[in-house]
């Protein structure tokens, strides 16, 4: 057995969601519940006919690399040679963290709270991390200053989600400008910013910063999995500069040759519709107004959703959040994601997904308060 695998537990939140019953208010995956537009499948349906389901290149299929690419406009990433399309976002993520980072010498920087799969993926490639965590007094708020200062000798790769799984918080353009003027001025071996945007068609506020307007050195991960309600079609893509880029497709040909190619043709209709990438940004971002206003009412501390279709509640002091997400599964019905699966300084949260109607959203909560004020 290889040691490495051995060392890693398995998912903490697919443990939970896992606890479901059919009465139960499922606040716990992050998984749409927005059903799919059928015309980006009808199109894929069209094209099978005609020319079957073939391999295509490694890096995906050229059309759609191109329609990724000139979506986003990212002025070091600008064409199809810029893009390798994966199998969902995690694989992107594999695959940039395989070939970017050297075992021997190299550190991965984690901006916390943090999805687990970061620290999961660089361990399984004997890549050392270091954590960096936000301030709970913050509610959790990007702080370039803060990010910068844990920059170590080692120091390779900076990752980070915005808007951010778990809490919700979107990198503001101001702090962007400072850690990327921090990482200017910093000597030695440059530093990468491995930019997590897979929330980014549900962003709720009007300055949120990307790190690929303004540092060449950033490579971003994203998929449809979120934007389109797509988590099983498994498509995602890398974006990133021409110096590096087929080190990434080296990765990925040797973890799954190509993208499926079905799905990527669903991936060329989706891209090549005017507003499809965003068709499902507004029905986001009403829900996400009813929510706060049901956390507002609730009387938990909670942090307000920027982004992302989550929503993170405080648990009283001393109350341990796995103990608290299993007895609200079993006593309350309800489930919800223990904080401490994104990290230490987030052991005392939990996450709510409230892509279920707001109805069921509102109960939920009710049932958290209820637990809360009881504890």
């Amino acid at each position: 057995m290889n040691p490495r695998v051995a060392q890693i537990v398995p998912s903490l939140i697919r443990e939970i969601a896992a606890l479901k019953r059919p009465t139960s208010i499922d606040l716990g995956l992050g998984e749409p519940s927005l059903m799919p537009n059928m015309e980006h499948f009808e199109h894929a349906m069209t094209f099978v006919r005609r020319n079957g389901v073939h391999y295509t290149q490694n890096a995906g299929d050229v059309g759609l690399r191109e329609r990724i690419a000139a979506h986003y406009a990212y002025p070091h990433m600008p064409d199809a040679d810029n893009v390798c399309v994966t199998t969902g976002s995690q694989e992107a993520m594999f695959a940039v963290l395989m070939a970017l980072l050297d075992p021997v010498c190299d550190d991965l920087l984690i901006v916390e709270p943090a999805f687990p799969s970061y620290v999961k993926m660089a361990r399984l490639n004997g890549i050392a991390c270091s954590i960096v965590a936000m301030r709970e007094e913050d509610d959790f708020a990007f702080d370039a200053e803060r990010i910068a200062a844990a920059l170590g000798p080692r120091t390779r790769a900076i990752v980070l989600c915005s808007p951010c799984n778990p809490t919700a918080r979107v990198i503001s353009r101001s702090e962007v400008d400072a850690l990327v003027a921090a990482l200017e001025r910093r000597g030695g071996e440059p530093v990468w910013i491995i930019h997590d945007e897979v929330y980014r068609e549900q962003t709720f506020i009007a300055d949120a910063g990307y790190f690929a307007s303004v540092y060449p050195r950033t490579i971003v991960t994203n998929s449809l999995s979120k934007s389109n309600a797509l988590t099983g079609l498994r498509i995602g893509w890398i974006l990133s500069p021409r110096e590096i880029a087929n080190e990434m497709v080296k990765c990925h040909a040797w973890l799954t040759s190509c993208a499926d190619a079905f799905a990527q043709q669903v991936a060329v209709h989706v891209f090549s519709t005017p507003g499809a990438v965003r068709e499902h940004a507004a029905w986001y971002e009403e829900q996400a107004g009813l929510v706060r206003d049901v956390l507002a009412h609730s009387g938990l501390r909670f942090i307000a959703p920027e982004g992302s279709f989550y929503a993170c509640v405080r648990l009283p002091d001393g109350i341990d959040s796995v103990a608290a997400a299993r007895v609200l599964a079993s006593e309350y019905d309800v489930i919800a994601i223990p904080g401490v699966t994104f990290g230490a300084s987030f052991a005392s949260w939990l996450r709510l997904s409230w892509v279920a109607p707001i109805d069921a959203v509102r109960t939920g909560v009710e049932r958290i308060a209820s637990f809360a004020q009881r504890a």
